[in-house]
């Protein structure tokens, strides 16, 4: 079984519901109290093992591969000043030189289309996929660390999917699996529907965006079929892989923040700030004097 050493980031996209600010600022760009999205998805994917990071870019999105750059000027201004925790988090956690892949998406296809424009850097691997704007609180285990280890159970067969339950009045927002084998943490699939009206969603189990695919799936995004909102879905592609390759959905441990919607935005940043010591005590003493505010 090959290991998983690529992870894909589709940032490629505009980012519309939260205008003005994301008008020249990424999507991805946005902080969770003090660390932007994308740089929580890329330190998930460094601790599950993954190597090389392949980031599936838009316009105006320079942002992003500046923060995983060196800012020389600032980094000399923290060393004379000697503020050595600030030079950490400046460039502590930057990855060797090589091991970042910055390559551009022309046009907002979909999520199927972001993760072909990756196919050649792929090659006959299987492969991570992450969403930057799904973060998931993990605090014992990373999400995708888990989903490797799950993965390797499953001597390398198929594609894994992160999912969860959701409200069935949600279901039209998610890829809904229909499993027939269910285990505590991990189901078999025989069918996945992309956004599904309720009352023909085969389940609640949704797929959010955690991905472990096999290169087989580049066959089919190939034929640039369009889907569910006239994009090209990755959805629909693991589905046309069944059942040559099977299909499993991972629960995993952890909770997971919808950062694409202005309310799991600021969720993430509470949640996160709570888990902080640092932040903490501060955040607690915030949310009981506004709670207290509302109920006056």
């Amino acid at each position: 079984m090959k290991k998983i050493r690529k992870a894909v980031f589709p940032v490629g996209g505009l980012g519309t519901r939260f205008l003005p600010a994301t008008k020249t600022l990424a999507k991805e760009m946005l902080p969770v109290v003090d660390k932007p999205l994308v740089q929580y998805a890329f330190e998930e994917a460094r601790d599950a093992g993954i190597e090389q990071f392949i980031f599936i870019m838009g316009r105006n999105k320079n942002a992003i591969s500046n923060h995983f750059d060196n800012a020389y000027e600032l980094q000399t201004i923290l060393g004379e000043k000697n503020k050595r925790q600030e030079l950490e988090q400046t460039i502590g956690w930057l990855p060797e030189a090589g091991n970042l892949i910055f390559t551009r998406q022309q046009q907002p296809l979909g999520l199927g289309h972001a993760v072909w424009c990756a196919r050649h850097l792929i090659g006959d691997e299987p492969f991570a996929v992450l969403l930057a704007d799904d973060m998931v609180l993990a605090p014992q285990k990373p999400c995708l660390k888990q989903m490797v280890e799950a993965y390797a159970g499953l001597k390398g067969d198929g594609n894994l999917v992160a999912v969860q339950n959701v409200s069935r009045e949600h279901t039209s927002r998610y890829g809904i699996l229909a499993t027939k084998d269910e285990k505590p943490q991990l189901v078999s699939a025989y069918d996945m529907v992309e956004k599904p009206k309720p009352d023909n969603a085969p389940s609640t189990l949704a797929v959010i965006g955690r991905y472990i695919l096999q290169p087989d799936i580049f066959d089919y995004l190939d034929k640039h079929e369009k889907g569910a909102g006239g994009e090209i879905q990755l959805t629909d592609a693991i589905r046309a892989m069944l059942p040559g390759s099977p299909l499993f959905g991972f629960r995993f441990d952890g909770i997971r923040y919808d950062c694409g919607s202005k309310e799991g935005f600021l969720e993430a940043n509470i949640a996160y700030a709570l888990e902080r010591p640092d932040l903490r005590d501060a955040m607690q003493d915030i949310l009981r004097k506004y709670a207290l505010a509302q109920a006056a």
